[in-house]
């Protein structure tokens, strides 16, 4: 089995590993990032770019760059509420330059942040190569074994790092067991040409018993239908039709593009869930992202919250990645089983916890509201939050309230509950 030394190994090409992965490289730490798949290119993944990221991108000096890529930017997001429309979501309260939103499909920023991290000799980005196994010596993670295009390879590292997803089997053969919440909901997503007659960016409609998501790309829309946990087959077994009417309950406006829903293989189901391991790390081993903890649709944070914990990781690792330097452990060493005397040294664990204790806090308070939220706004049975014919008193009531509103859901969505920024000597 071919070997190959690193500094860190990073488990997953997602935001936060691709984000952690750049920035460690960048600043001449030798990294490796393990992408299983053979691109980047996977439907109904999250495609809001909030504007805490696109700071983070500013301050690596890529948000230029970035913004350069096809793109929807978005400064409101309305609501609409049994036919009433609302103005939640107001970004241009924010402080700029950061004051909108991005909507992007992940694929290409994805890509963005890869072609960044080739042009660092350092940074090494192996597609279709997946971590199967972890390397334990001394009851201390060493590495990974990954099974690529051209078989296995054993990468050993200094650190680490999971960052490949809620079903992370790295994180189980690290001992890390999540703990899990009830979710009452699933998605189901698809796509429909975007119709030209189109209102205004909408986050979601809620009416008609239901609840439907609405992402704007630039020549279709992607959809995503609230339906009850474990509720699929029985949608399912109504047919199309029934599927069509259940859209249109909540958003009618979008009848004639459903349309060219003529097959069920067009219609993804996304199961939805929310967990946060209670413990993210282990002697060279540290879960990010979504195998730390899995977010819910609700507000499409779950990007960001991993590309925060990317920033904070890199932020307090990077000097001591960068002093450790590569493992230096030969052939013959791996072979006689010396590996360990060789070459040991590793993170101090009061780093990796630091890093936990810095980001749980804002994980759990966050994870905390989406469950309310679907307690509440996006139950599947639907609430009746406002009358369909709203009195003129209820009316003058949301437009005191909407500012505040505004103030306070632009700063929660936008920014997060701990904005994380790239310190200035990482920049």
């Amino acid at each position: 089995m071919e070997t190959l030394n690193t500094t860190c190994v990073i488990a997953g090409g997602g935001p936060a590993g691709m984000m952690l992965g750049l920035i460690l490289a960048r600043n001449g730490v030798d990294v490796v990032v393990l992408e299983k798949h053979a691109d980047f290119f996977r439907d109904f993944r999250g495609d809001t770019i909030h504007p805490s990221t696109i700071g983070v991108l500013g301050e690596l000096g890529l948000g230029e760059r970035f913004l350069g890529l096809p793109h929807t930017s978005v400064r409101a997001l309305d609501v609409v509420v049994n036919g009433n429309r609302l103005h939640p979501i107001d970004f241009s309260r924010l402080a700029p330059p950061d004051d909108f939103l991005v909507l992007a499909p992940q694929w290409d920023f994805l890509n963005f942040l890869a072609e960044d991290g080739r042009r660092h000799p350092n940074f090494r980005l192996l597609m279709q190569t997946e971590a199967t196994e972890l390397i334990w010596e001394e009851d201390a993670v060493r590495g990974v074994v990954a099974h690529g295009p051209d078989g296995d390879l054993e990468i050993r590292a200094r650190l680490t790092v999971s960052a490949d997803g809620r079903a992370s089997e790295l994180r189980s053969q690290a001992g890390l067991r999540p703990r899990r919440f009830g979710v009452p909901i699933d998605v189901l997503w698809f796509r429909i040409p975007k119709p030209e007659d189109l209102p205004v960016h909408t986050l979601a409609y809620v009416g008609g018993g239901g609840m439907v998501v609405t992402i704007e790309r630039h020549d279709y829309v992607q959809v995503g239908l609230i339906i009850p946990k474990g509720g699929y087959g029985e949608l399912h077994a109504g047919g199309l039709d029934a599927f069509r009417r259940a859209v249109i309950g909540a958003a009618p406006h979008l009848r004639e593009a459903l349309e060219t829903i003529t097959d069920w293989d067009q219609v993804k189901l996304l199961s939805v869930q929310i967990d946060r391991l209670p413990r993210w790390y282990r002697r060279g081993f540290l879960a990010i992202g979504d195998a730390a903890h899995a977010m819910s649709p609700a507000f499409g944070v779950g990007v960001n919250y991993a590309v925060q914990d990317a920033v904070a990781t890199a932020n307090a690792l990077t000097a001591t990645l960068r002093e450790l330097g590569p493992v230096a452990v030969s052939a013959s060493a791996v072979a006689s089983g010396l590996a360990a005397e060789v070459d040991s040294a590793e993170v101090d664990l009061r780093l990796l916890d630091g890093i936990q204790r810095r980001r749980m806090p804002a994980v759990a308070a966050m994870q905390r509201i989406q469950l309310a939220a679907h307690r509440t706004i996006s139950r599947p049975e639907g609430v009746r939050l406002l009358p369909e014919s709203m009195p003129a008193v209820l009316r003058a009531a949301l437009a005191v309230a909407t500012p505040g509103m505004q103030a306070v859901s632009s700063r929660l969505i936008g920014r997060g509950l701990r904005p994380e920024s790239v310190s200035p000597e990482l920049r």
